[in-house]
């Protein structure tokens, strides 16, 4: 049995209309109860993997991810990353705000363009930032956030990234 508490305005999301996305994340062998007042959600299955597995999607939904994305991780390629960027930054608000809008970009051109170069799905959620991915395409996403978190250029994380999706390339033609 696991419990996770998500933020309020989230719970109508793991619901879903009609009961959807709860029952979606029930096929996989595990019952929720949703306490909707509080936001408590309790997890109970047969199989503690697979406790595990719907904590993770019932986590990532809490993080601000669609229903269909954090349903990837009942597939074993996929992985989930939760980064606090108070631990970069302080506990400050605006701290927090100023960093999460380096990591969004204007107009959410960063985090689109780290999607595309790594394939992995990322959500800029409260003081938060939470990865959807392969390993490998996790880890390039995961190392280009924590180098904005640390300050780095745009232009700088962008070649690092570019650098990486070739090394890809050429891994996978088994050249490198």
């Amino acid at each position: 049995m696991r419990y996770v508490k998500i933020p309020m305005e989230r719970v109508a999301v793991l619901i879903g209309k009609n009961g959807e996305v709860k029952e979606k994340i029930e096929q996989h062998g595990v019952k929720l109860e949703i306490d909707s007042s509080t936001g408590d959600v309790k997890i109970e299955g047969d199989d503690s993997l697979r406790e595990m597995e719907a904590e993770n999607v019932v986590r990532a939904i809490a993080r601000g991810f669609s229903p269909d994305k954090a349903l990837l991780l009942f597939n074993d390629e996929y992985y989930f990353e939760l980064l606090d960027m108070r631990d970069w930054v302080g506990k400050k608000k605006e701290h927090v705000k100023r960093i999460a809008g380096r990591i969004i970009g204007k107009g959410g051109k960063a985090r689109k363009l780290i999607e595309e170069m790594t394939g992995a799905y990322i959500s800029v959620y409260g003081h938060t930032v939470a990865i959807i991915g392969r390993i490998d395409e996790l880890q390039m996403a995961k190392q280009a956030i924590e180098m904005l978190l640390e300050g780095a250029n745009h232009s700088t994380v962008y070649r690092f990234l570019e650098k990486e999706r070739q090394k890809k390339k050429l891994q996978e033609f088994g050249l490198w």
